[in-house]
């Protein structure tokens, strides 16, 4: 295949220019579910087969890569939400809620909510997402909902350790004992991921790098929920362990950017979940200048950041958060990536996977400068047009 009539090309190849690599008046050539050729039409390989597409002018970017979402629950917190508007502050608690929902959940209902979701997740521009498990708490819970969330997402993330269960409430330990033996010996298999919610509420930075070494151990890749509720250790223990992300991030002292950035910990940002709680706004602003790598998430879940819609994070991200939209953009796919360390995904170039979007705009900065707007009209993924 080959895509034309691209008016502004985002590959998010840096020698096409920092930090989007674009490239006008465009076009990509896809050869099965991979990208074989970008670049100028007018330079465009001759006899490419297979059918062409012609974007008429239309901006293309790489597909979102939403490497931060909680896809696999059940019930509904509607009534928590209405509490926050009306001013009860968010505390984790409702977390629990969510438990008892999904634990009472027939498979069946799981999967198919899950794959509702995922489903307008893609529509929305989403070509890869992170899943995490996270509402069962018990090992054969947590072991049903890898096995969901793997088969909706690329990326899979053991979550056991998200909040301690009402039923082990006067012995949060020994429930760390549980994930750190039984849950993950079973749930280890079934996810690339390790993440922990270090937080007040949750777990404290001993018991969450009980939980972070034990997967470590296990040949996991580690993410840490930090810093969402309070100036926490969440950021620097995922420093210390050479975490690949460090998610949520609310609240920052300059001691903890630079931790993050000597450490190659990337910032996942989740603004709708900031939004949603009434929190302060995360100093995206502050990261970059501290050369801390900057990845944006929906956190998509039940409680505090019920959506799929990345372009409506790339607009807050602007907005609210100090971005720029092209650095928004590149965090909202790049830098997703590199969250995921996936090289595969997250750009336009050769190798990668043909994973591309096109936006009724003539330039990515609409996703910012048109917030809520339905904007996209194209996503191939896989080389496959899904929506269009």
């Amino acid at each position: 295949m080959l895509v034309e009539g691209i008016g502004e090309l985002v590959t998010n190849d840096p020698s096409h220019g920092p930090p989007l690599g674009i490239v006008h008046d465009a076009a990509v050539a896809i050869d099965g579910d991979r990208i074989v050729w970008t670049g100028p039409r007018a330079r465009a390989p001759e006899g490419i087969p297979g059918p062409a597409l012609d974007l008429d002018g239309r901006a293309a970017l790489p597909g979102f890569v939403d490497a931060h979402t909680h896809l696999v629950f059940a019930g509904d917190r509607t009534e928590e939400f209405d509490a926050r508007m009306r001013g009860v502050p968010y505390e984790a608690g409702g977390i629990r809620a969510t438990v008892d929902a999904t634990r009472a959940a027939p498979d069946e209902a799981l999967v198919q909510g899950a794959h509702r979701l995922a489903g307008e997740a893609l529509r929305s521009g989403t070509t890869t997402l992170e899943v995490k498990s996270g509402y069962g708490l018990t090992v054969e819970d947590e072991a049903r909902l890898l096995t969901i969330a793997g088969a909706v997402g690329d990326e899979v993330t053991f979550l056991g350790a998200h909040v301690v269960p009402v039923e082990c409430a006067d012995d949060p330990d020994g429930y760390v004992d549980l994930v750190c033996g039984a849950m993950l010996d079973r749930c280890a298999p079934l996810a690339g991921w390790c993440d922990v919610f270090c937080d007040r509420g949750a777990f404290d930075a001993a018991q969450a790098r009980r939980v972070l070494t034990a997967a470590r151990d296990r040949g996991m890749g580690l993410r840490v929920h930090a810093n969402q509720l309070e100036h926490g250790p969440g950021a620097q223990l995922a420093a210390e362990l050479n975490a690949a992300s460090a998610d949520h991030l609310t609240y920052l002292r300059s001691e903890d950017r630079e931790a993050l950035a000597a450490a190659n910990v990337v910032a996942t940002l989740l603004p709708v979940a900031d939004l949603s709680t009434r929190s302060p706004w995360p100093d995206a602003r502050a990261l970059l200048d501290a050369g801390v790598t900057v990845a944006l998430a929906t956190d998509c879940n039940p409680g505090t950041s019920f959506t799929t819609s990345m372009p409506i994070v790339v607009a807050l991200a602007v907005t609210a958060m100090g971005m720029t939209p092209h650095e928004a953009v590149w965090s909202a796919t790049a830098g997703g990536a590199t969250s995921l360390r996936r090289t595969d995904v997250g750009r336009l170039t050769v190798g990668a996977r043909a994973d591309l979007i096109a936006i009724d705009g003539p330039s990515c900065v609409h996703l910012a400068y048109r917030p809520g707007v339905p904007l996209i009209r194209t996503v191939i993924r896989g080389g496959e047009v899904v929506v269009g």
